[in-house]
């Protein structure tokens, strides 16, 4: 789903007079953002329910969720301890991983750790690895502000998925 709150990349370079920038430049056609009432919790948990009821997933069935940002909003809970709220109340309190903040890596960190764990002897037979990927990047006028945006994704791993990430090739 795309971001509520968008604006045309096209829009924008017209108002900071470098047309061809954004769209053309770094082939964006919109930059997202929240509304005051949404932050990367929020968001992070829109994600995760919406692949949850649309994938009709058993959340007993997860059993490794980490999360990649840099976004921080509170220094000593992770965002993944707020997810866990949509799993214990399934009754699913046994789920590995962390965040992960490392600017832009976070979400590919993250990846990469939830491969690992599916491949180890940590994973037990039958569960599935969670990956969500979310930033709110806002700043100021011009220079930078193109490479800012909001966005989450949730990303379901485990085996008989419709794509193969072979681990030699990592």
């Amino acid at each position: 789903l795309f971001p509520r709150f968008y604006v045309s990349q096209h829009d924008l370079e017209v108002a900071d007079e470098c047309v061809g920038k954004y769209t053309q430049g770094l082939r964006q056609t919109s930059l997202g953002f929240c509304s005051m009432q949404e932050d990367i919790n929020s968001i992070c948990l829109t994600v995760v329910s919406n692949l949850v009821k649309r994938e009709n997933i058993d959340l007993k069935a997860i059993g490794f969720l980490e999360v990649g940002t840099e976004t921080i909003i509170d220094k000593s809970k992770s965002t993944k301890t707020v997810l866990m709220q949509l799993f214990e109340a399934a009754g699913n309190f046994d789920i590995e991983g962390v965040d992960v903040k490392n600017a832009c890596f976070g979400g590919t960190s993250a990846l990469f750790g939830a491969l690992n764990w599916l491949e180890s002897s940590y994973c037990n037979v039958g569960r599935l690895a969670l990956v969500v990927a979310a930033d709110i990047a806002v700043y100021g006028e011009k220079s930078a502000r193109p490479t800012g945006g909001a966005g989450a994704v949730a990303i379901l791993l485990g085996p008989n998925a419709p794509l193969v990430i072979d681990p030699g090739e990592i």
